[in-house]
Parts: C-alpha cells; structure tokens; sequence
C-alpha cells in the first residue's frame, strides 16, 4: 500500500499493529490477525520441534507472508485452494468434455440428467452463493475465522446431493449427510448432535426439511436454524471453465473436519465421526488407486449417501479419478431395475452390501433363469461387462459369494472397516491367492494389531517382548479385536470427548469391537472376520463361539434363505446359539431343529450347533445401510419368554428336542 508522500515500497519494519494500521479501513481485519496468529503459533510449534532454540517473530512471519501485502483472492467465482477443487476445475478444462453424473431419478428431454465438471461446479458455485446469503452474521463471522460451522444435508443419492455437499465444502463448513429415511422427529437428533445451523434439502425431501426447520425453532426460540431447497441451484446457465478460479490464500487445512458421517448405530446410539478433509481427496484417491478407477468407468451407485461407503467409497473416489458417477435412488433398491440396467451396458463398477446381492441372486434364480437361454444370456454378458464389483459394511455368506463368482467370471471383492477408520483390509485387484471367507490384506499405510478381547489388558501399554508375563499381553495375536492406527482416521465423534477417550487403548489403537483372525498365505497375512465383540461371539458351556461361523454353514444348506444367529442369556449354559431362518420355501416348507443339527454336523463341532431356532417367513428386516440389527432382532424373535413361544423350538442338553406349545 502506498504512504501518504506516494513511496510504494514497503515499510522496513511490519508489526501486527502497523498491518492493524494499515488495514483499519478493513472490516475483517482482526479476523485477518488473528487467523495469521494462530498460523504463526503453529508454524513456531514446527520450528521449535525440526531446529530447538530458533525463534521467529511474529512480526518477522507476517512480514515474510505475500498476503499481507496484498487483499484476500476471494469471490463469487473463486473456489477455496484444496486438491478436490482443483482437480474438478482441471477436469472442466479438458476437451471434449464428458458427463461426471448421470442421475436415473431425473429425466431431461426423455433421458436420465446428465451434467459434465463444467455445469457441476457451476451449480456448486451458484448453491454456495445462496447459502451464504441465508446465514446469519455471526456464522458468516464464524465461517470466515475457520470456525467449525455444521451443515446437514437430507438428499438421497443423486445429482442434487453432489451439488450440495461441494458447496458445503467450498464454503468451508463441516457436511452432514442424514438418511432421507428418517422422519423430520428422528432428524432433530442428528442436527442437533452435529450442532448444524442449516439443512440443505433435495426436492423430494424439502417438506421434511421444512418440518425439521420448524421443529428445531419450536425447541429454542434463539434458534436461527435454516432450510434451503437445493434444486434452484442446479443446471444453471453453465459459467465458462476460465471464469472459474482457485484461490491463491484461501486454503482449506487437510487436517481440519469436512464431514460428519453418524455410525450406524447396530451396537448404540449412532455417533458423528468427524472425517478430516484428507477424506475427501487423498482417502479418497486411495480407493480409486486400489480398485484403478478412471475417467473410462461408469460407477452404480445404489447406496445410501450418509453412509461411509456411500461417500467414502463411491462419490469422492470417482470424482477425483474422473469417472461417471450414474445414481439411481427414487423407489428403493429393485433387483430387476439393477438387472436390466446392467444388460443395457456401460456399468463397469458396482458396490452392494450383502442384502443386494443377496436379492439379485434371488431375482435371477426366480426370474431370469427361467428366461429363453439367448434372453437370460443377455443378462449374464452384461454383468461380465462390470470390471470389478465390491462389497463391503458386513460379511458375504459363502453361497452367495460362490454364486456371483460363477456369474461375473471373477470374485467380489471384499473389504473391512469402519467409520472412524477408513476400510483397513481389503482384497486387492486380480489377488489370486486369497483365502476363502477371507477380506483380504492390511490397506497401505494402516497399523493393526489383533489383541485378546481383555478390557483390561486393552486400557494397559502392551508388551514388546514375545513372551507376555504377568501384568503384559501379545501385542499382536492370530486372532482377537482389530485395533487400528491409520492415516484415515477421524478426528473425534462431534461434541462428545468422553466416547472420543474411550474408544481407544491406552497406546492410542482405535477398538473396533470386530474379532479378527490371520490365516497365512505365502507368508502373507490374510485377515478373516470372526464377528462383533458384542454380538456375535457367543460365550455358551465355556465356548468362545462365532456366529458369523455358524451362519455361512448354515447357509451352505440348499434349504436355507437367510439366517441370523445370536446368543441367548441361559442359566445353564450362559449363552445358547440360537438361530432365526428363512427358508427356500420351494426346498422345504418345515424344518424341525433335529434335522437342521444333524444336516450342520459334519461342518461344525457339537458345541457350535443351535439349540435354540425359530422359523421366520419374511425376510429379515435390515437397517438403512443393510444391516441385520441384532443387538434389536435377537431379544424381537428370542424374547425372555421365549419358551412359552410355539415358534421356538428348544434343544434341550440330553439331545430331545421339544417344540414347546402356548
């Protein structure tokens, strides 16, 4: 800035206070400060760890910093500097252009929506710019000192949900996904554990939005909290690639929080784990190194957008690798849409949980294989076209897996992990070694041991030596909890330190509350998952026993469906294994407990076989993610009454069977 006698140049010494001077006419000056400060702080931290006893001063570090010579490179065209935004602005660039979504909920001119990078970031541009426009001052103060600012967003997979969760991030504010299967009452929760100011809203959820606009003043009359439709914001008149920008200042710091993704909930209340924004770029082009997606694939996406896998392994993967991205979300998930839409052609990545594979295999086994063989062979050359079909959120019984490999000429990958977490193991691309049941390898750079299922051994330091004396454990076991340290992990769950704390050992591993097993392949470890801690090992006559173990063989039978096994609290045998099935009603249309223990002996030992069974006739109900919730379903069909129960049949320990009666 000039003096007052015209010199140019810079003064010989810049303090905080004369840059205050300088800028007075500047509203957002102390903000400015401050922010440079705190940056100051961490940048001496640094120092003061790589070279002991150098000292920078403040002043000297303002005064080296360009941008306090100069005003802030911010604007209604210009994108904060972080490699998601660069990499979508370099893809407008290209020429031709090509479609990054295509949402099947959507038809334009007789066909599905499609919007190339160009008209995206458009539409996230124009979103961002009405979302400012309704805060209020002081989380327009809050978002400009790097405040952590919370905003939900209640829109099902789709072009709208793109938009809107881009905007979210190129404002600078934290995204919080909500399932758009809750009511408006359930929806307070979430909003109000993220402690989120607005809700961004698809048009089919904007009536919900509304009512969760409502319901958030009614409970506090201070509350500003805003609902804001987000289709006005999409397919505007398309800005041109040069009239965009990345900022040369404004930077969004990698380890700062992006998005709020709320666990599941199967073993507790569900829990906002904070994702750094690692997540939406370098996580996120880890998963599309691994499964080498490109500008060539056309991913499927069929999952629920608040999940992790929804995001973290689907959206932002192919954004930064430059695949299509095509949604289908409106009706729920149909096996017959899917099959028709992988005969059409074009699908070359797909992700499921194991309810949709499991239906689609029903679909062709009821369906399709009923067809004329040159019209049920049209189906079958369309799913060989898909280059490689994932499967992750919980385990793929063997059947089903069996029958997919047959189908698709090649296995379903699978993979474990968590929120909190990232996906730790995970079956690598054209892997021909791997063992069956298994989820694969440890994921590039993560740090996991398997420790005995002890609480106090995990809250101890462990031991270094091989030989674990009193008062240390193995720190690393062939089989126990998967403890893990990545570099995808969280920062914390929102606002709540006290789960934050406990979720970890003492040493600082995350608890999964999984119980894994390695099984060795050339000298290679190769995990399996045994089940939940607290859940699916049941602890029956002194027997530590898996129950996902005892539902693949189960499911090996030709007359089982589906199936879920729990334990049941039992004064004798402190837990019985007790299973719900569904059975194949055109095998068998009765099943007595007799039959199904000695059908399963010759895969299980007798301590593992069910003594307690109950056929049910539909299938299971599922979470929001396809989840089977036992921690709810188990005490549903095993109630403490359950022997009083004529749908229970009872094993009893001199091996009669009694089907009780009312």
């Amino acid at each position: 800035m000039a003096d007052d006698d015209g010199d140019s140049s810079p003064p010989e010494e810049l303090s905080v206070d004369s840059i205050l001077k300088l800028l007075d006419t500047e509203t957002k000056a102390l903000m400015i400060a401050d922010r440079y400060q705190k940056q100051f702080e961490r940048m001496q931290d640094t120092t003061d760890r790589a070279s002991p006893g150098r000292n920078v001063s403040p002043d000297q570090y303002l005064a080296d910093d360009r941008t306090f010579h100069v005003p802030r490179h911010i604007g209604h065209n210009i994108l904060p500097n972080h490699a998601i935004f660069s990499r979508l602005l370099r893809f407008a660039h290209a020429i031709p252009q090509k479609p990054c979504i295509r949402d099947d909920n959507i038809f334009v001119n007789g066909k599905p929506l499609e919007a190339n990078h160009v008209q995206l970031l458009s539409d996230v541009i124009h979103l961002r710019a009405r979302l400012w426009r309704v805060l209020t001052p002081s989380v327009r103060a809050a978002v400009e000192t790097r405040s952590e600012v919370y905003i939900a967003i209640l829109a099902p997979g789709s072009y709208e949900f793109t938009v809107a969760i881009l905007a979210v991030l190129a404002l600078g504010a934290i995204v919080v996904p909500i399932s758009v299967a809750l009511p408006a009452e359930e929806a307070v929760y979430f909003v109000t554990q993220s402690r989120s100011v607005a809700v961004l809203c698809a048009e089919d959820t904007l009536k919900t939005g509304t009512q969760l606009e409502r319901l958030m003043r009614n409970s506090n009359s201070n509350s500003t909290f805003t609902c804001l439709g987000i289709k006005p914001s999409t397919l505007t008149g398309g800005m041109r690639p040069g009239d965009m920008a990345i900022s040369s200042d404004r930077y969004l710091d990698e380890n700062g929080p992006s998005v709020v993704i709320f666990t599941s909930g199967t073993t507790g209340p569900p829990k906002g784990s904070v994702k750094r924004r690692a997540f939406i770029f370098d996580t996120a082009l880890g998963v599309a190194d691994h499964y080498q997606f490109s500008r060539n694939d056309t991913v499927l996406h069929l999952l629920p957008v608040h999940h992790a896998t929804g995001i973290g392994v689907m959206v932002f993967p192919s954004l930064v690798a430059g695949a299509l991205i095509e949604f289908k979300s409106t009706g729920g998930f149909s096996s017959e849409w899917t099959w028709k839409r992988w005969r059409e052609g074009g699908v070359t990545v797909f992700s499921g949980v194991p309810t949709i594979y499991m239906r689609m295999k029903r679909y062709y086994e009821d369906c399709i294989s009923l067809l004329p063989a040159n019209e049920r062979d049209s189906y079958i050359e369309g799913a060989r076209q898909l280059r490689c079909c994932l499967c992750g959120t919980s385990a793929l019984p063997k059947p089903i897996a069996d029958f997919w490999t047959v189908m698709l000429g090649k296995p379903i990958l699978l993979r474990y992990g968590a929120t909190e977490i990232g996906a730790v193991f995970k079956v690598r691309m054209n892997d021909a070694q791997v063992p069956e049941g298994s989820v694969g390898t440890k994921f590039s750079g993560h740090d996991v041991k398997l420790r005995p299922l002890d609480e106090d051994a995990l809250t101890r330091i462990p031991s270094t030596t091989a030989d674990s004396g009193p008062g240390q454990f193995i720190d690393d076991a062939d089989e126990g909890e998967i403890c893990v340290k990545s570099p995808e992990m969280f920062l914390r769950y929102a606002f709540d330190p006290i789960a934050t704390a406990k979720a970890h050992t003492i040493d600082g591993y995350y608890r999964t509350g999984d119980i894994a097993c390695k099984e060795f392949v050339n000298g290679e470890a190769y995990y399996k998952i045994l089940g939940r801690a607290s859940v699916d090992i049941i602890k029956s006559g002194g027997y530590k026993i898996s129950a996902l173990d005892v539902e693949r063989e189960m499911l090996g039978l030709p007359y089982v469906a589906e199936v879920m096994v729990v334990g049941v609290p039992d004064e004798e045998f402190g837990e019985r294994v007790a299973a719900v099935v569904i059975l194949k009603t055109d095998f068998l249309q009765d099943l007595s407990i007799e039959r199904l223990r000695h059908d399963l002996r010759s895969g299980l030992a007798g301590y593992k076989l069910p003594t307690l069974i109950r056929i049910a006739e539909d299938e299971l109900p599922k979470s929001g993610t396809g989840k089977v919730v036992k921690r709810t379903l188990g005490p549903h069909y095993f109630p403490e009454d359950y022997r009083s129960l004529q749908e229970v049949q009872v094993w009893n320990p001199e091996g009669k069977h009694l089907k009780l009666k009312l």
